[in-house]
Formats: structure tokens, C-alpha cells, sequence
């Protein structure tokens, strides 16, 4: 199991972290961070709910990472493991994770797939999203998987959807002319496009697209693989 300690900076202040893999005990505060992250007019049903979280942690515990700050407890990153082939990208994220509850793990599978990623809104100024991410990546080395993969939202995009098509809009972040809240911060986290897909989410702000983006393991040699052409 998981656990890590050490500090990070509120300004000038060093504040203690842990990183660990979150327990049933820990599922009120889950449930409680999702309804801070995703208030109204987001359905409180869409929140996790306790048959999802109990899943996570018997499935694939490795996967159901929290971050504590000062002993409380701030975030949380899950996910599970899937067999994924750059040739064949299209999926949503409702078939990809079974909903959230994740019966789809596959323990011999070779990518880990991120199911949700929450931060308390108090707490995001504090870079905790990719502390997760990175302890996430921990996860992939030592389970010998070949990457790190989830479709990132394009929250930006509606903004410009009638001037630019997806791989325009995500080009133009890749190239700084733009900058989009999620894509750009899976990119200070490390992640690279792959590619786009469609109806990914019933997500207006994205138009229902989403960038797959990728993390790929440094000591697994990439053999073919494919690339992002901006469609």
C-alpha cells in the first residue's frame, strides 16, 4: 500500500502532506469532497457513492489515492487498470470505467486509466492534483504497466468551437496561444495528447470532446504507437 509524507508550500509556509490509498473510513469525506467540487447545478447523484467507493478500494486498492493536508483530507485521484491499444481510442468514460465502479479492472491489463481526480477547492492552490498524479505514475512503474491514461475535459473549447476544431483548439494549447484549464494543467503534470475523442462525456463546456491524454512508463520502450495529427 501506498503512504508518503512530506511538506508543501502555502507561500512561504511549509505544510505537511501525506499520500495514501483511501480506506472505507475515509468515504463520508470522498463523498463530502465531490459535493465541493461538483455543486449545484451538478447532480448530487453523479457524486461517488458508497457501492463505487467500496469497489475501488476492494478491486484495485492501489488505485484509490487521497491527499491529507494538515490531517485533513483535501483530495483524491482513483483508478483502475484496462487493456488500451492506440489503434482503437474511441471509447466514453462510462464504458471505459463501468460507470465508476470499476467491475471492468483487469489485473493483467497494461494501462492505468484515471477515473476522477478531485481537489477541495480550498486546497488547489497548493499543486495537490499533481502530487497525485505523480505518486499515480509510482503506481505504474511498480505494477511494469505500459502508461498512465485518461481523457482530459477541453472546458475551453465551447468558447471557440466556432472558429476552431478540436485538434485546432488543442494545438494552440500545446503551442501556448491558448490556455484551457484541464489540458493545461495535465500538461504541467507531464501528460501528452494522443489523441480526441467524441461524446467522451455529456459535457457542453467541451462539446463532448475530450483529449486522451497519456503518461507513458520510461522504462518500457515504445514500439510503434501513434501519432497526434491536431483533426
Amino acid at each position: 500500500m501506498y503512504h508518503s509524507e512530506f511538506f508543501v508550500f502555502d507561500q512561504e509556509k511549509p505544510v505537511p502532506v501525506v499520500i495514501r490509498n483511501y480506506t472505507q473510513e475515509d468515504f463520508d469525506e470522498l463523498i463530502q469532497i465531490q459535493s465541493e467540487c461538483f455543486p449545484p447545478p451538478f447532480p448530487s447523484e453523479l457524486w461517488w457513492n458508497k457501492e463505487q467507493l467500496s469497489n475501488h478500494v476492494l478491486r484495485f486498492p492501489e488505485g484509490a489515492m487521497c491527499i491529507e493536508v494538515e490531517g485533513t483530507l483535501a483530495g483524491s485521484l482513483t483508478g483502475l487498470v484496462v487493456n488500451f491499444s492506440p489503434n482503437h481510442m474511441e471509447h466514453t468514460w462510462e464504458e471505459i470505467t463501468d460507470h465508476g465502479y470499476i467491475k471492468n479492472h483487469d489485473p493483467s491489463g497494461n494501462t492505468l486509466y484515471i477515473v476522477d481526480i478531485s481537489v477541495r477547492p480550498k486546497y488547489r492552490k497548493l499543486g495537490l492534483g499533481k502530487l497525485m498524479m505523480q505518486a499515480m505514475y509510482q503506481v505504474v512503474i511498480q505494477k511494469k504497466l505500459v502508461r498512465l491514461l485518461g481523457g482530459g475535459r477541453m472546458p475551453g473549447y465551447h468558447k471557440v468551437a466556432d472558429t476552431l476544431t478540436p485538434g485546432q483548439y488543442l494545438n494552440k494549447v500545446l503551442k501556448g496561444d491558448l490556455k484551457d484549464p484541464v489540458i493545461t494543467f495535465l500538461l504541467r503534470c507531464g501528460r501528452v495528447p494522443i489523441g480526441i475523442v467524441e461524446n467522451y462525456l455529456d459535457d457542453e463546456e467541451s462539446c463532448h470532446y475530450a483529449a486522451l491524454m497519456e503518461w507513458r512508463n520510461p522504462f518500457i520502450k515504445k514500439i510503434g504507437g501513434v501519432q497526434f495529427d491536431g483533426i
